[in-house]
């Protein structure tokens, strides 16, 4: 939100201004607060002005709701066949097979969301507990998302607001005061490209809590009906425009994504650093026409992947070593 300036003769009249852009369309939200005001008048007007908007603001769908779909029996048919071809099944993951996967995640998850230690450092973290000299706080967000994979290992529920708050606590419990917090009030997500053009923006604050329970409630619904790919995606991709967390929903996502997979009965899934383009396409294509079909494309791609490494992880374990 921001003030505008507009005058009239001699005078300044002032407004509070909010644009939200929904696909093609721009909602525009304007609020008169006063001509030729003090800096104290202002401030205290803007934030009346703000609740005003804010209220309005709920009256719109702002998160498209893409939780009101149907996909086709023969849609369905065809996803349960993607899901049959998957190179990996998770009764076959050895212990050594979670430890590499789960090495691997930590790098790239953390890695799409600016952290700059490398595999090496993450792997040496999490099997030496050998520090590198890098950011302390990358350094505690690598320890807290291996503890969060081994923690929906564990954990026999599949979704709920708690452990949401619960996956975002684990990760982000040495480095971040909100840990396991939804946003307070007065904390709005807008996302800019380099452009200073709007890429996302997340759902009001206000409208957190209630979205993430038709989230909750969604998947109680369905997760019978669906397979366990589109069930995975819409958590994730909705998860995603929702962000419910001043920072971290990215992170979060993906191990809410993880724990849907696995609770159906797949393996878990990385997404790598290097695809990190094609995974935000993937977002707005649900996001903008409610398109899953770019998220599973991902999701089949990144499963043949991840076959690869943890395969050339086997090789070079098993292979002897030089004198």
């Amino acid at each position: 939100m921001h003030i505008e300036k507009r005058k009239s003769g001699k005078r300044i009249k002032y407004y509070l201004a909010h644009s939200y852009r929904e696909g093609s369309k721009v909602h525009k939200f304007r609020k008169y607060l006063g001509q030729d005001l003090q800096k104290n008048k202002l401030n205290e007007r803007r934030l009346i002005a703000e609740k005003l908007i804010l209220e309005e603001i709920h009256k719109y769908n702002i998160i498209r709701d893409p939780l009101h779909f149907e996909l086709s029996k023969e849609e369905i048919a065809q996803i349960k066949r993607l899901e049959k071809d998957i190179p990996l099944k998770i009764a076959h993951l050895s212990e050594s097979d979670w430890n590499v996967f789960s090495e691997i995640f930590t790098y790239n998850t953390n890695a799409i969301e600016g952290s700059r230690l490398s595999q090496k450092e993450v792997n040496n973290l999490i099997e030496k507990d050998k520090w590198p000299d890098k950011s302390k706080e990358d350094i505690a967000e690598a320890y807290g998302v291996d503890e969060a994979i081994r923690f929906i290992r564990a954990t026999k529920e599949h979704i709920s607001i708690p452990l949401i708050k619960q996956i975002h606590k684990i990760v982000f419990k040495n480095s971040k005061p909100f840990a396991g917090e939804l946003r307070k009030k007065g904390e709005e997500v807008v996302i800019m490209d380099s452009t200073n053009h709007v890429v996302h923006e997340g759902a009001p604050q206000i409208r957190i809590s209630h979205l993430l329970k038709e989230l909750v409630d969604w998947y109680q619904k369905n997760n019978s009906k669906y397979p366990a790919l589109v069930l995975g995606a819409v958590i994730h991709n909705q998860f995603e425009n929702i962000h419910p967390f001043k920072d971290g929903n990215g992170r979060v996502g993906r191990i809410l994504l993880n724990n849907i997979l696995l609770k159906n009965g797949l393996p878990p899934i990385n997404i790598d650093f290097k695809n990190r383009a094609e995974y935000y396409n993937s977002l707005k294509m649900y996001e903008f026409n409610k398109d899953l079909k770019p998220t599973i494309d991902l999701y089949i791609k990144e499963y043949k992947n991840l076959k690869k490494e943890l395969w050339l992880q086997k090789e070079e374990t098993a292979a002897p070593k030089r004198k």
